[in-house]
């Protein structure tokens, strides 16, 4: 399902952009998720409100993750970051299914709002 992009091709022949696999995968996700909830007759908000929670719900396992990497639960067996890594990874696949679920242009407004964080927090400083 999810592709890694083919070899830039510099032919001089003009080519359509390739899908971009973590789109076109949350894409498909969502429209999974949405035909479930849509079975359950859920709403477009309460479905969008579960789907929020369920990046809450991931967050948490990763901070799971990272107390366990730290070892500083003595009931618990201590972990590694490689699941730290995956957790994170959950993380930013359920957000990124939450706003396809949310919103069409999905990866086109995730561009827009990274550019506008990065032109805030990426800006030379005052006097610079």
């Amino acid at each position: 399902m999810v592709q890694t992009p083919a070899a830039s091709i510099d032919d001089g022949v003009p080519h359509p952009p390739r899908p971009d696999p973590l789109w076109e995968t949350a894409a498909l996700l969502a429209a999974r998720f949405r035909a479930h909830d849509d079975g359950l007759g859920l709403g477009d908000e309460e479905q969008w409100t579960l789907q929020v929670l369920k990046i809450a719900e991931e967050s948490g396992e990763a901070a799971q993750a990272v107390i366990g990497a730290r070892g500083t639960n003595p009931r618990k067996e201590r972990a590694d970051w490689g699941r730290v890594h995956e957790e994170v990874a959950d993380v930013v696949i359920t957000a990124a299914v939450a706003l396809a679920r949310m919103r069409p242009d999905a990866g086109a407004y995730l561009l827009a709002q990274l550019d506008a964080k990065a032109r805030r927090f990426l800006a030379p400083a005052d006097g610079a």
